[in-house]
């Protein structure tokens, strides 16, 4: 019942909060090679440490999923950067003033702002083999994120987050 409930503000996070994901990786890349992974260190996420330990947990569980083993002789590395940003206000109400008599006119107009402008978060997923080509694999995520939701939305988010990255690794072959 738990894992029901689980999934279901998994679902409705990720229905009313769209995850945006870009992904680029090195066409030349042979992506059976890599079976184990490790993360940089030290790694600066931009997140806070506690959401750092919940993207780190979500993020080992689907490559785990995966079969990929989390090693401290790795066949590549993970980097992670995140940044926040606000979005421009979108929603004005206009108010204007005008006047005018025979040859002249004047006129005068004023946006107002209705709302709160969203955060969102962009964060980047970077798969590294330093011992080989550098930089294979990367994917960029972006979703709205609200600064004081409960540690259970975050953690939903995260996991959503996770999810649709890894849903394109390792990219089919075509």
């Amino acid at each position: 019942m738990k894992n029901f409930f689980s999934m279901m503000t998994l679902l409705l996070i990720v229905s009313c909060a769209p995850i945006r994901v870009n992904y680029d990786y090195d066409k030349t890349t042979d992506f059976n090679s890599y079976k184990t992974y490790n993360y940089y260190t030290p790694l600066n996420t931009g997140l806070s440490d506690l959401d750092t330990k919940r993207l780190f947990n979500a993020l080992d569980a689907k490559m785990q999923s995966k079969g990929f083993t989390l090693s401290d002789t790795p066949d590549f590395l993970i980097n992670i950067q995140s940044t926040e940003f606000q979005e421009a206000q979108r929603s004005n109400v206009g108010v204007g003033l005008g006047g005018g008599g025979g040859n002249m006119g004047g006129g005068i107009s004023i946006g107002i702002p209705v709302g709160q402008s969203d955060v969102n978060r962009q964060i980047i997923f970077d798969f590294v083999d330093d011992s080989k080509s550098g930089l294979f694999w990367q994917a960029v995520s972006e979703s709205s994120y609200n600064p004081n939701a409960r540690p259970e939305q975050r953690e939903a988010q995260l996991e959503a987050i996770v999810e649709k990255v890894l849903s394109k690794y390792p990219p089919e072959k075509k």
